[in-house]
């Protein structure tokens, strides 16, 4: 937590006053500010230098005192009138001042060029920036690169003034909800075949990192994991990549692709980007489920849209390469999925429907702990003749037990499940006999 701000606050608004002023008599000592606010990122392993300590300062300030910048101006010039040498924008719903690159390149580099061309650089590829803790906004066109705003992560403003840390937001700006499962892997009935292909999986993410501290084998091999899940709806995959993060102490984060897909060109890789660069640096296992949507085949180019769609498909491919930890992609069908892009899958996992006796395994794990099947039912021989998923199945016995339910029945009746049974046919559109 920032715990000892408040006490440098007052020091920076006079320092910030002499400079407005250009009055330069007094020495403003902020070392004490600058070295403060590293000990704070010091406890995250981050080492910021005291420019960069201040940086952090000078975007920081609206976010407690909104109208820092306007007072501290009116202090210094009371006659009124514009003081375009400080930056700073007008926000929509902020009525306060927003610092700026020139904001941070005036307070602490004045007119001297090579400072300001330090905190220029600072602003590109320093510590703040490659720990995604600030960013330099991008601006339109034909203005000065340096008038963006300076604007902080969410996540750590919140981690720095309260302790604590929360989960991105979902929306537009973030378009990935974060999965979960109180399942286990008993609760999960796969193949031998399948059940092998996650092992690699989990010996990949638990060693690959000792394996890249060789010397010879870190300068051939790319960072990260890729791995399709393929088959058809509810034979697992979604909950096979909850369980895989369970397991692995990771969260998962499954993307939204209504969220990411955009009418507008550049702006499904720029929503993409967004989730990526979080991603990265948090470990996260990314998730895309319906993958077939987003990195489908590329088509020949007939038109403007095409071309543009197909820029796409080559980004999202590069930037999923690129990606340093594991990456899944979830399809119906497989065929839909670009042939360039499956060449580069490490695994390529599929999740056929359950045979008869990977289906009566789901029968009996689906029944209720506090009710039992009707006196007569014969599992094996429902398993061996309806053809069902394992998220079916389930479907199945909720529908039944809460018929039981219903009409305080101890048991969970045939009829019921033979009802549930028509209704996962005909969603299907299939005939059942």
């Amino acid at each position: 937590m920032l715990k000892n701000i408040e006490t440098y606050i007052q020091s920076f608004a006079d320092f910030l006053r002499a400079v407005i002023q250009k009055d330069y008599s007094s020495e403003w000592d902020l070392g004490p500010a600058a070295s403060s606010i590293a000990a704070d990122f010091h406890q995250y392993n981050i080492m910021l230098n005291p420019q960069e300590s201040l940086i952090f300062l000078i975007a920081y300030l609206p976010h407690i005192y909104p109208n820092f910048y306007d007072e501290v101006i009116k202090e210094a010039m009371p006659q009124g009138g514009d003081f375009p040498e400080i930056g700073g924008v007008r926000g929509t719903n902020h009525r306060g001042l927003l610092p700026t690159g020139e904001t941070a390149q005036f307070i602490l580099a004045g007119n001297n060029l090579n400072n300001r061309l330090i905190i220029k650089q600072l602003l590109k590829d320093g510590t703040l920036v490659k720990e995604f803790i600030l960013s330099l906004e991008s601006v339109k066109d034909g203005e000065p690169e340096m008038s963006g705003r300076l604007i902080l992560n969410r996540e750590w403003i919140n981690r720095l003034v309260t302790g604590t840390e929360t989960a991105p937001k979902f929306g537009p700006d973030f378009p990935a909800k974060k999965i979960s499962t109180e399942m286990t892997w008993d609760d999960l009935v796969l193949n031998y075949h399948t059940q092998n292909q996650l092992n690699d999986i989990m010996v990949w993410v638990k060693h690959n990192d000792t394996l890249m501290q060789d010397v010879n084998m870190k300068r051939k091999i790319k960072p990260g994991y890729k791995a399709l899940f393929h088959g058809p709806s509810g034979t697992g995959k979604t909950l096979t990549a909850s369980l895989l993060g369970r397991h692995l102490g990771k969260d998962v984060y499954r993307v939204d692709l209504s969220q990411v897909v955009s009418k507008y060109i550049g702006e499904t890789e720029k929503n993409l980007e967004s989730i990526f660069i979080k991603a990265e640096k948090k470990n996260w296992i990314l998730f895309f489920d319906e993958a077939d949507a987003l990195f489908s085949k590329r088509t020949n180019v007939q038109s403007s849209h095409d071309r543009y769609a197909n820029q796409e498909v080559s980004y999202l491919l590069q930037r999923v390469e690129d990606y340093n930890g594991l990456v899944i992609l979830a399809s119906n069908l497989k065929s839909n999925m670009d042939d360039a892009f499956l060449r580069r899958f490490q695994a390529v996992v599929h999740f056929s429907i359950p045979n008869p006796d990977e289906r009566l395994k789901l029968w009996e794990k689906a029944i209720p702990a506090s009710y039992s099947l009707e006196p007569g039912i014969d599992l094996k021989a429902i398993a061996a003749k309806y053809e069902l998923s394992g998220a079916s199945i389930l479907n199945i016995i909720h529908y039944a037990a809460l018929q039981a339910i219903s009409k305080s029945d101890q048991y969970i009746r045939l009829n019921d499940i033979i009802e549930a049974m028509r209704k996962e046919y005909r969603k299907e559109e299939r005939t059942m006999n």
